[in-house]
């Protein structure tokens, strides 16, 4: 396993990283342990969950993922073996999230919406630390940004800038100051950000001697390089904020499995319906089209999918989930995978035909 620098921090991370979105829901609290145990075993120490998981959000299953991770750490007596990462949700009408689940109702809002602003970020610190067990967090994410931003599948801009007021720069970063001060937080970093918000970010940080962010979580895969033709990964290799590319499977579009109308029982297309970022026009075609090359290289899809992430110069790290051991064990083995200038050509063929059908 190979180890990368988080941005500016000091800490090296595995170049695969544990996601935990699905646990709490596709995936029972006994085999998320034994993924955990088998991910050091592996070499790897990086694990990424947020305060929204499980995915598909929803009260009854809110804050799942933290939780099981929590049980894990207290069983194991282990956090010293790894580098955690969480996330508090941004603008959002899931107002249960900061309200502690189906049932309670203590959490703060601002207009009856979940925010980052001071008060909010500091119950969602606290709430996430509880769930945790665990008292500092390695690296906190905005798992999205507080203002209006169309930065999930839209194909087309949309300005936001009439819809009202957002927290401003400088006040998230203050807010996060006091928890890096007080030890609950060592870095932190964005998610689902744009090029102008992470400069914002970066510039408002050095300007007032604030927490520099560490990293930039956005979706990047084979049908999805906007990060690479928008701007972002320019900022991230001048800037020293790495990319943790999420969805580098297109959500197990990439590894086949729903080629020819396929939904297989167990998958999240079958359970939850919630694919269409990865359904739009022209995606099918290139979908095939990366199956079919991987098939003629030799390779399984998952294998040319990850390995392509892994070897782009700004990526940090690569989340992958898995909900089978079979699916664990073929993507860990797609990071030893040999990456060649012919692959890159072939790749390159296939994207400069089908651009990012799925962004």
């Amino acid at each position: 396993m190979q180890y990368r620098p988080l941005g500016r921090t000091g800490l090296q991370v595995s170049a695969a990283c544990l996601g935990t979105m699905m646990w709490g829901e596709q995936n029972d609290e006994a085999f998320a342990h034994a993924q955990m145990d088998m991910s050091l075993d592996r070499g790897i120490n990086f694990f990424d969950t947020a305060e929204m998981y499980t995915v598909p959000p929803k009260p009854e299953t809110q804050g799942n993922s933290e939780r099981i991770i929590g049980t894990w750490f207290k069983a194991r007596k282990n956090r010293d073996k790894v580098i955690l990462a969480t996330k508090i949700a941004g603008r959002s009408p899931m107002t249960w999230t900061r309200q502690g689940g189906a049932s309670a109702n203590d959490g703060p809002l601002d207009g009856g919406m979940t925010r980052q602003t001071r008060q909010q970020i500091d119950y969602a610190v606290s709430a996430s630390l509880k769930r945790l067990q665990t008292d500092y967090i390695d690296l906190y994410q905005l798992h999205w940004p507080d203002r209006g931003y169309a930065g999930f599948g839209f194909h087309t801009y949309r300005d936001y800038a009439d819809g009202g007021e957002w927290e401003a720069f400088e006040s998230i970063l203050e807010s996060l100051d006091a928890h890096v001060k007080a030890g609950r937080i060592r870095h932190i970093g964005v998610s689902n950000e744009s090029p102008w918000g992470v400069m914002r970010f970066l510039a408002e940080s050095e300007r007032r001697g604030l927490p520099r962010i560490a990293s930039i979580q956005n979706a990047f895969s084979l049908v999805n390089r906007s990060f690479e033709t928008g701007g972002l990964a320019e900022i991230a290799m001048r800037e020293q904020v790495g990319l943790l590319a999420y969805s580098p499977l297109g959500q197990g579009y990439l590894t086949g499995k729903y080629r020819n109308g396929a939904v297989p029982d167990g998958s999240r297309k079958k359970m939850f319906q919630r694919l269409g970022r990865y359904e739009g026009v022209g995606a099918a075609a290139a979908i095939d089209a990366y199956c079919d090359l991987a098939a003629e290289l030799g390779l399984s899809p998952a294998a040319l999918a990850l390995k392509f992430v892994d070897t782009r110069p700004w990526t940090t790290s690569t989340i992958f989930g898995a909900t089978t051991v079979e699916q664990f064990e073929t993507d860990i083995a797609a990071f030893e995978t040999p990456w060649t200038g012919e692959m890159q050509k072939r790749v390159d063929e296939i994207h400069k035909a089908r651009p990012n059908p799925c962004p």
